[in-house]
């Protein structure tokens, strides 16, 4: 009997220890909880010397370890590697070799103190992708990571065989928020960017909130310069992409209040042989939220010979993995 009450006293133990973990730091465990599901999935985190800092990135390979076809992702703002999370197993299932780079300042790369430019990322790109020996490979870039890949395609289109961009920034469009959305200084400021996120938001505890807003008050500066940078116009690409030259899909969350589909339609439009893939029922996290159609139209898209050629699809978003 004493045996029993001292094991049920150290499950109690653990069990509060467990729960004050997750009070004082959600952000934490959920992030554990993220890396323990892509480690199961066969997902490799690893880092990688370039220009002097050490970046993270994960890798995938398809199933029996076979070579598979080289895809780069880049995520956006305020994001990192993890954020491909729905769909890195996804596409190594579908004979991918993936990999996933935390850009300069985001995840868990270095933080230095530079411009965050969108011509910054694409060299830490270019760098990365000869770092890990990829001299060519299929690119997808969400958000602010598909203006980087959409710049990357056209300044080294030897690098790039197709391009897919996901809710990407990169031209100009009348905006309905200001720059203060992205690093939010109260409750309500995180709960406004989460509802423009996505058209199904969570709502969340206090104790998360309070989390988030740590958090941004750590590495919020880097999302204002990366901000004060893309402000600019200088890396605008309203008028190059007529000249793009890989065979381009443009994927798109019908319901995205961040950039919203008329930007993907006017991409859609710049670039004359990219096809477009309009997600209904999505939102700007289309790629975590609704990924089942999303990896579709993109393994449908990177596997097809010959590569296809204008038109628009539309697909019904489930808000499920695939």
């Amino acid at each position: 009997m004493k045996f029993a009450l001292r094991v049920l006293a150290v499950v109690v133990i653990l069990f509060i220890a467990a729960g004050l973990v997750f009070y004082f730091n959600p952000l934490w465990v959920a992030d554990q909880q993220v890396r323990l599901q892509l480690w199961r999935a066969g997902v490799q985190s690893k880092y990688v010397d370039i220009g002097g800092y050490r970046i993270h990135y994960f890798e995938a390979l398809p199933a029996q370890g076979t070579a598979g076809t080289p895809l780069l992702l880049v995520h956006g703002l305020g994001a990192r590697g993890e954020d491909w999370s729905a769909m890195i197993p996804a596409l190594a299932a579908k004979g991918f070799h993936v990999y996933a780079p935390d850009l300069l300042g985001y995840g868990r790369s270095p933080r230095p103190d530079v411009s965050y430019s969108i011509a910054m990322q694409e060299t830490v790109v270019v760098q990365f992708m000869q770092a890990v020996h990829l001299a060519r490979a299929d690119v997808g870039g969400w958000s602010m990571g598909g203006w980087v890949s959409m710049k990357l395609a056209l300044d080294h289109p030897e690098m790039v065989d197709r391009l897919v961009v996901y809710d990407s920034a990169g031209i100009y469009f009348p905006a309905t928020f200001g720059a203060e959305l992205f690093v939010p200084i109260d409750a309500a400021g995180v709960q406004k960017l989460m509802s423009i996120l996505s058209p199904h938001p969570r709502a969340l505890p206090e104790f998360v909130k309070k989390a988030v807003l740590r958090k941004f008050g750590q590495n919020g500066w880097v999302i204002g310069r990366s901000l004060a940078a893309m402000l600019t116009g200088r890396d605008l690409l309203d008028f190059r992409l007529h000249a793009m030259r890989p065979p381009t899909l443009i994927v798109w969350g019908a319901q995205d209040e961040l950039i919203p589909l008329q930007a993907g339609k006017k991409i859609h439009e710049l670039i004359p042989h990219s096809v477009l893939n309009v997600v209904e029922g999505c939102g700007h996290l289309a790629p975590l939220e609704c990924s089942k159609p999303v990896v579709e139209g993109t393994v449908d898209f990177l596997r097809a010979e010959p590569p296809m050629q204008g038109g628009e699809r539309v697909f019904s978003g489930r808000m499920l993995a695939p």
